[in-house]
């Protein structure tokens, strides 16, 4: 896991790479500097649209043009594109099923110096609620650029979640498998389970050695699409381990820790913990500094996963 990436950084490039491939259209809204879009538009200018700083008038004008047989890319930060244009989303996008790809960036805490109003730690929770549309949030450099393809290939709107933050780069090119609500088991343990994303997905794997270390056998699966949601392997772990911890860079409440505890609650009840910001704001800071304030980093997690597994009957 030496080598970083931020996963905006693979969003660009994989627009980039997937506009030679695919008939694609970007939009962004002032901000391709930041979303990495702007490499798109150095490749392919007439494929290019800045709609600058208004985010609900791109989203619609993007489902207009995918309303012609398109498929578009509207990119900005994750709080203007959840939050800022829901309303075109909802109606303009999801409803009419129209092939609208939002990409959005600088999501969670990890945007770090820019503080409480560019740290969207609600967008999962906003988006899986709206029906047609599927969630995703890559783990790392590999994942993001799949996810991307995957997005272009998937008939009907997709979010795509990206970071600000360089995070390690955990999978291989060549080899890996991304498929639309499938996730991905990293390691097999029969004590608990961790279920992350995002970043969070590395925090996962360093928790698992750390409790490797006391003897403590754990589970680890990316759940890359919050939505759908993979049921079945998140019945069968719980199932195999009897406790689950999610970790995510979200609020606890209506993202990957909600999806999980509603397939739980439903399918097979067992202890669950979820790490991830509890119900508040963020604050500015180091990504690092306040993922640790915040309490989502490896040693959380162990400390999670010894209470979930105290709590098994």
């Amino acid at each position: 896991m030496a080598d970083k990436k931020a996963t905006r950084e693979s969003y660009g490039e994989a627009l980039v790479e997937f506009g030679a491939k695919y008939n694609l259209v970007v939009m962004d809204a002032d901000l391709a500097g930041a979303t990495k879009t702007g490499g798109f538009k150095k490749a392919f200018p007439d494929r290019f649209i800045d709609c600058g700083i208004a985010e609900g008038n791109m989203i619609a004008t993007a489902a207009g043009i995918a309303s012609t047989g398109q498929v578009v890319f509207a990119s900005s930060f994750a709080m203007f594109a959840a939050g800022r244009a829901f309303e075109q989303i909802r109606n303009s996008v999801a409803y009419p099923k129209n092939n609208v790809k939002i990409g959005a960036t600088h999501a969670g805490l990890s945007v770090g110096e820019d503080g409480a109003t560019h740290q969207c730690c609600e967008d999962i929770g906003i988006m899986r609620t709206i029906p047609n549309m599927v969630v995703i949030s890559p783990a790392d450099d590999t994942e993001a650029r799949a996810a991307v393809e995957a997005a272009i290939l998937h008939d009907g709107p997709v979010y795509l979640r990206f970071g600000r933050a360089a995070v390690p780069v955990l999978f291989d090119r060549e080899t890996y498998k991304f498929e639309i609500g499938k996730g991905v088991v990293l390691a097999e343990g029969t004590d608990v389970a961790i279920i992350a994303n995002g970043l969070e997905v590395a925090e996962a794997l360093t928790a698992k050695d750390m409790l490797a270390e006391e003897g403590i056998s754990a589970t680890v699966i990316n759940i890359h699409t919050i939505k759908p949601i993979d049921r079945e392997l998140i019945i069968e772990t719980a199932k195999k381990t009897g406790a689950i911890v999610t970790a995510e860079e979200h609020n606890v409440i209506g993202g990957l820790g909600s999806a999980v505890a509603e397939v739980l609650v439903e399918e097979c009840p067992v202890p669950l913990k979820r790490i991830g910001v509890k119900d508040k704001f963020g604050k500015s800071g180091k990504p690092a500094q306040l993922l640790e304030e915040y309490e989502m980093t490896a040693p959380f997690i162990v400390k999670a996963a010894k209470e979930a597994i105290a709590m098994k009957k």
